[in-house]
């Protein structure tokens, strides 16, 4: 499967977002609205997050790793629950992401738009490969 008809998987795309700087939470929404996705929150805090992680409908997640200095694990853990993608996203790349979610895809921190969306792709490319 060519890189182009991976990126149009992008396209309808519901993404959760969980970030809790405002700044970033922007820039993501606006990246992800320019890529034709729909956004799902963003959610600021750990609790927020963990509740839509459980009950909203979405195609993928990007995870903020820390938020509100609380570690993102237990949202993590709700979405693998449901076999749905997740990219983490932090500034420390993939040595800071724990077992067992080692294996998960990583946008690091600052981000270009192409990171995000090759990235986003292949998530949800290996999530439908299965």
């Amino acid at each position: 499967m060519s890189v182009d008809s991976n990126e149009d998987r992008l396209s309808g795309a519901r993404v959760l977002v969980v970030e809790d700087e405002a700044a970033i939470s922007m820039l993501l929404e606006d990246m992800l609205l320019e890529f034709g996705c729909e956004i799902v929150g963003p959610a600021a805090r750990l609790a927020t997050a963990l509740e839509m992680a459980r009950s909203e409908s979405f195609t993928v997640a990007i995870l903020d790793v820390n938020v509100a200095g609380e570690p993102i694990y237990p949202v993590a853990e709700a979405i693998a629950e449901r076999n749905l993608p997740i990219v983490f996203s932090t500034g420390y790349g993939g040595a800071g992401i724990r077992e067992p979610f080692r294996d998960r895809l990583v946008v690091q921190k600052p981000f270009s738009q192409a990171d995000l969306k090759r990235t986003l792709a292949a998530a949800i490319a290996a999530a439908a490969e299965g």
